[in-house]
């Protein structure tokens, strides 16, 4: 599929939503948090918004259904993939790229909705002053004073003592290849957990020992992505996989554990900011947490996707901590059923991922211009369970497996029933009890 197909696609269908729903951009941006220009230009193709979460709300918004939020998110995510990195190639938008802004259609003007940029002006240009030369020189000969200390430490770690022996490395100094670290929750990894990508490949010639999680692969590790997009597989694996651990089925079945009270807690966020929200307040995904995976193929060949395992990093008491809800009391939610949904239930002995009613299982296949979404959602009452997603896939001659986790860490969803739970009532100033708003 061209670039130019996959943004007219993507764009078509946000116009078809548009269109149906009988409202104006104006109103559409003023209900989604953004300015009408921005929104005009997403849906007359000009802009593919960077992250996926405000084309959902605005699906949503225009009542689409569960088959159109799936041909939608496919739709962004080819036009997203389709962006001119530097230099030409896809994969991301050139700064300064984005199309002027256009004159808006009469029934979309709102002269208190001011146009959102979405570049950031570029500073004056011209030769360097003396004071930036300074400042180069300064920067290189630090880097290098900190190379030659870097060289001396190590050669001074690795020089043999008189007795002809190696003195050990200090501490700190463990390479990569180092031998199995550990988790904080009491698991083992093969690998430093700092260096574990959000989806970790690892060959399936090396199959991980009973009770351990599976070692990282050597392949070169794709860098940690921005919060709420979760992490890609590395780059030598034919399928990559995109991770957001904090999506909503709807606000009103979201609820996290706080051990905070609620003088304490900022109110509750948009579905876009929750991955900020929960770091910001340590926050842990209570009663079910909802992630949605989007797998797509990275070469020319098909591959098939085998199967999708829950692995049990740790399983606790469930935290006897506040219980705080996402949905406004007197607002009513609603959702349907997506496609490709599945379910664990945390608390089993062995959890398994299972298909939702009448919903397809594995195997799936997915290809560079034909992703697949998975929507899974795991539900624990019992227990505080650390858990991750271990995703078998095949190509061909090679198969092996991609570890999918929370940017490196286990994702976890702890029990709540019986925990004190507070509410934020729309129009309030603060938490209350549940149950205690009209």
């Amino acid at each position: 599929m061209s670039e130019d197909t996959a943004d007219a696609g993507f764009a078509r269908l946000l116009r078809e939503l548009k269109d149906r729903s009988g409202l104006s951009y104006g109103t559409l941006a003023k209900r989604l948090h953004m300015s009408t220009s921005t929104l005009h230009r997403y849906c007359i193709g000009d802009v593919v918004p960077a992250d996926y979460a405000p084309v959902e709300r605005l699906a949503r918004l225009c009542k689409a259904s569960p088959e159109e939020l799936v041909e939608l998110h496919r739709a962004w995510v080819l036009a997203d993939a389709n962006r001119p990195r530097k230099g030409g190639e896809p994969g991301g938008r050139t700064p300064g790229a984005e199309a002027p802004a256009e004159t808006l259609p009469a029934e979309s003007q709102d002269p208190a909705d001011p146009a959102e940029p979405l570049v950031e002006p570029a500073g004056p240009s011209g030769p360097p002053t003396p004071n930036g030369r300074r400042r180069i020189r300064t920067a290189v000969l630090v880097g290098i004073a900190v190379a030659v200390v870097a060289g001396a430490v190590a050669l001074i770690a690795y020089l043999p003592t008189r007795d002809g022996d190696v003195r050990e490395r200090p501490a700190g100094a463990a390479s990569l290849a180092d031998g199995a670290g550990r988790r904080t929750d009491g698991g083992t990894t093969g690998a430093s957990e700092a260096a574990r990508p959000g989806a970790s490949p690892s060959p399936s010639d090396s199959a991980p020992a009973a009770g351990t999680a599976p070692t990282a692969s050597t392949a070169p590790t794709a860098s940690p992505s921005p919060a709420g997009r979760g992490g890609d597989t590395a780059s030598g694996t034919p399928v990559k996989v995109t991770t957001q651990p904090y999506t909503w089925e709807t606000p009103c079945d979201q609820h996290y554990l706080i051990e905070r009270p609620p003088a304490q807690v900022s109110p509750p966020p948009l579905e876009r900011d929750a991955p900020a929200w929960v770091g910001a307040v340590g926050a842990v995904s209570a009663g079910g947490q909802y992630v949605t995976l989007t797998l797509q193929g990275t070469g020319k060949d098909t591959v098939v996707l085998e199967s999708l395992t829950v692995r049990m990093a740790g399983k606790r008491a469930p935290l006897a901590w506040n219980d705080y809800a996402m949905g406004y009391p007197g607002v009513g939610c609603g959702a349907g059923v997506p496609t490709r949904s599945f379910t664990v239930a945390l608390d089993a002995v062995r959890p398994a991922v299972v298909p939702e009613a009448g919903q397809p299982n594995f195997p799936f296949k997915v290809s560079e211009s034909e992703p697949e979404v998975f929507y899974v959602k795991a539900d624990a009452s019992a227990y505080d369970v650390s858990w991750y997603l271990e995703l078998a896939w095949s190509s061909g001659s090679r198969h092996g497996t991609v570890t999918i986790d929370n940017s490196g860490k286990p994702f976890r969803t702890s029990g709540h029933n019986g925990r004190p739970g507070y509410e934020f009532p729309l129009g309030g100033d603060g938490w209350v009890p549940a149950g205690t708003t009209s």
